[in-house]
This record gives structure tokens, sequence and C-alpha cells, in this order.
């Protein structure tokens, strides 16, 4: 018994160490004036697979976005914004993103 948790706890954290590490994505934004807008491209956002934390500024007209590399990427994350009415283009990826 004490090996098969053994065994267990070895496998768990070796996933742990495996696992990739988040990146960050930064974007400008067209049309980001108020609120609302801030909560339309949150609403966007949340819809895409692998978005771990998001930051909407609208006095900055930008959009932080941290993510996991193997579920999504930066094209698709810009694509999501852009969709919902708010032209984005990537200004930085921070971790090699």
């Amino acid at each position: 018994m004490h090996k098969i948790l053994l065994g267990f706890l070895l496998t768990t954290c070796m996933e742990f160490a495996l696992a990739a590490t988040p990146k960050q994505l930064v974007l400008q934004v067209e049309n980001l004036t108020c609120p609302a807008c801030s909560i339309a491209i949150a609403k966007a956002l949340d819809k895409v697979p692998g978005i771990t934390a998001k930051r909407v500024d609208s006095r900055r007209a930008t959009v932080t976005v941290s993510f996991d590399s193997e579920r999504t990427n930066p094209a698709a994350i810009a694509k999501a914004i852009t969709d919902a009415g708010f032209p984005a283009t990537a200004v930085t990826s921070k971790n090699g993103g």
C-alpha cells in the first residue's frame, strides 16, 4: 500500500513540475472607452479556454491576459477581443508567449 501511495505522490509531483509556466500577453485595444466595454471584453475572454487571469484597463486601452500556452495562443486571444467589437493587437508577450 505504501508503494502505491508513494508512486501516486511522485507522479503528482512530476505533473506539477512539468506544468506549463503561465504566459502573459498585453494587447492594445481600440474602442475601449467605458466600463461597459470592459465587461464585454471580459465576457469574450471568459469563452477562451486556457485564460487564467485578465485585467482590462480602459484608461490605457489595454488588456493584460495570463494564459496557458498549451490551451490557447495570442492570436486566439486577440481574435476573441476583436470579434467582440474591439480590434486588438498584441503589444508584448512575456515568458516566451
